[in-house]
């Protein structure tokens, strides 16, 4: 059973990160780390909230005071789509084409796009870093930058750089210059951090949020003027994440896929045309 376990990581060990990037992503997302990449994801938005040009427009929407479950399930859509099927799918053509016309109605600076973009490749690695059940092969690092590059093309966003490390050294680079707090900041950060809360009881919720605190690092929480945890509680919170990863470690491979969007979506449990999905088009601007 344990070599089984490995059996995907063989597989994509002998694929190609540029021909076959799509497959690759396809596997890690769906197979190998769902539930991680998903969080990790999640802790990705969160960064690009610590940028107030990103909040402040986010704010302005509304859509995170009126119905923040929506639009983490558009996102979580669109992005599954695309992951699930490829961009180039006909499914994923439709995703990413529903995606441009969203991010068409607002006036959005290319270095936020870029930077957006940066945190879908290397928040889940950092993730992995240290919370995997495995950690990443070479494949499969390289294989999120060229999946997410190809999109970012796709989406007409200008000087994506052309490597890996320049691209990492932009997102860090990036961070450093513009994370900084704001009130925008703090209104889209604790709407979201409500809607994770809400995931559970209500007589849950006191004990959680900490708890979500100690997943977010410094650079966030004062971005987000958001209290520091203990520091019993973060190396709690981690070690729980890494007995976790040992656990799963134990499982057999997976022989069906956990992409989001193969489970019941809270705003749309009748189920989704990817034309309709995101706000409608008289929605608050």
């Amino acid at each position: 059973m344990l070599l089984n376990r490995y059996q995907n990581l063989h597989l994509i060990q002998q694929l190609d990160p540029v021909e076959d990037h799509c497959r690759i992503y396809h596997l890690m997302n769906g197979y190998e780390f769902p539930w991680d990449m998903t969080r990790s994801l999640e802790v990705a938005l969160m960064r690009t909230y610590c940028v107030p040009s990103i909040s402040k427009l986010l704010n302005h929407t509304g859509e995170f005071t009126h119905c923040p479950q929506k639009r983490y399930d558009d996102t979580s859509i669109i992005v599954g789509e695309m992951i699930k099927w490829g961009y180039d799918s006909t499914r994923g053509k439709e995703a990413l084409q529903r995606m441009n016309t969203l991010h068409g109605r607002f006036k959005i600076d290319n270095g936020d796009f870029l930077y957006v973009l940066s945190t879908f490749i290397f928040e889940p690695i950092r993730w992995n870093v240290q919370f995997g059940w495995r950690l990443m092969c070479e494949q499969e690092k390289l294989a999120s930058f060229y999946f997410w590059r190809e999109v970012g093309k796709q989406m007409q966003i200008q000087n994506i750089p052309e490597t890996y490390e320049e691209f990492e050294r932009y997102n860090l680079d990036y961070e450093r210059q513009n994370f900084r707090y704001s009130d925008t900041n703090r209104r889209v950060g604790e709407a979201t951090r409500d809607l994770f809360l809400s995931w559970f009881p209500s007589w849950m919720r006191s004990f959680i949020k900490p708890g979500i605190y100690a997943l977010l690092d410094d650079t966030m929480l004062d971005a987000f003027g958001f209290p520091y945890p203990s520091p019993l509680l973060r190396s709690a919170m981690v070690s729980l994440l890494k007995i976790r990863a040992r656990l799963i470690r134990l499982f057999p491979p997976r022989n069906h896929p956990n992409f989001y969007i193969d489970s019941p979506i809270p705003s749309y449990l009748t189920g989704y045309e990817i034309a309709n999905v995101g706000p409608p088009e008289n929605f608050k601007q």
